[in-house]
């Protein structure tokens, strides 16, 4: 295939793509399997003759790749969703903004919601690169090693549906572009480190009446902020104080905004590990640790939330915490057998 003079590599599979449409349209051949599969690769090799679907090139890959027409190919790909999403709660879906600033746990949780096509229009943010020391929890290969975060979700994104809506913000959340980033989002996930912008972006979803989630990775905790129904709702559950907004973060020394993250996260009811690592930070320790099975667990929690809240169904402010208790599971074992 050439596109404005230059020559790329082609993978074409949109007969087998057209096959699924056929068989998505004669549920009731799946008692025939031989003839499901002779009927559905002859209509997608007549179909593939017939519509040339859509070409997306892949600069990254040096591919091009033809797929499905829009509708088919969101129909196809949602196909396994039904019933547990109807198509009804799909359309409106398919209407919502959602931000996510922080693309560590974030791009967990970008990519749960991508597969489920849980959004319209997604926002990212995040002002870091990829880095060795990431990919101990952040989906990515040793190619992308010191690409933007961004970058780096928005192209697993493209690959797994290039028909969803991606705005970057390579560049991070600020002062000066925070209100942009959140006005008109849906829905705020916010899992960045920095205690400054996690105040800054809370005041701004609380202006515009805008529910936000966090996931902590310890112990299963997923904070739920409606600011949508409590617009006076204290930020951080009010662990911060009445007024956090008042706080000068700027001002504050290391040791206080240590403290005051401490009374964020309710330091007493972390995880005996994570409460350790907090001690040895600068000493042993750059950073807290997260550990892919909790960074991974929780994307998919807070996805799940996330489409309860833009659904409309009843999900009430609070800290959640939704652990697995080994020594319980075990114990459920051994009384199975």
């Amino acid at each position: 295939m050439s596109v404005e003079g230059r020559a790329w590599p082609v993978l074409d599979g949109i007969a087998a793509q057209w096959a699924e449409c056929y068989a998505l349209d004669h549920p009731h051949l799946r008692q025939d399997p031989f003839r499901l599969r002779k009927e559905a690769q002859a209509y997608g090799i007549e179909r593939a003759q017939e519509t040339a679907g859509n070409w997306v090139l892949y600069p990254w890959l040096n591919l091009a790749l033809r797929v499905l027409p829009e509708t088919e190919f969101i129909r196809v790909r949602t196909s396994r969703n039904r019933l547990k999403i109807s198509s009804e709660e799909a359309a409106q879906l398919h209407t919502k903004t959602i931000g996510i600033i922080g693309l560590s746990v974030g791009q967990s949780v970008a990519l749960t919601l991508a597969m489920e096509r849980t959004f319209g229009t997604l926002r990212i943010s995040d002002h870091d690169t990829l880095d060795l020391s990431n990919l101990n929890r952040v989906r990515a290969g040793l190619q992308n090693l010191g690409l933007p975060k961004t970058a780096v979700a928005a192209r697993l994104i493209a690959e797994l549906d290039p028909y969803l809506k991606v705005e970057l913000y390579p560049e991070g959340i600020d002062v000066k572009n925070v209100r942009k980033f959140v006005q008109g989002l849906d829905l705020l996930i916010e899992e960045c480190d920095a205690l400054d912008i996690k105040l800054l972006s809370r005041m701004e979803a609380r202006e515009n009446e805008i529910p936000v989630l966090m996931d902590t990775s310890d112990r299963g905790m997923l904070d739920v902020e409606r600011f949508d129904l409590e617009p006076d709702r204290p930020l951080f559950h009010g662990l911060a104080g009445p007024h956090p907004e008042s706080i000068g973060l700027t001002s504050m020394d290391p040791e206080h905004r240590l403290g005051l993250m401490m009374r964020i996260v309710d330091y007493p009811n972390l995880s005996p590990s994570l409460r350790l690592s907090y001690e040895k930070i600068g000493t042993e320790l750059l950073t807290w640790p997260q550990l892919a099975s909790d960074v991974q667990s929780g994307a998919g929690h807070t996805a799940a939330v996330a489409r309860n809240i833009l659904l409309g169904h009843p999900v009430p402010s609070g800290r959640y915490y939704i652990e697995m208790d080994p020594q319980r599971v075990l114990h459920h074992q051994i009384q199975a057998l």
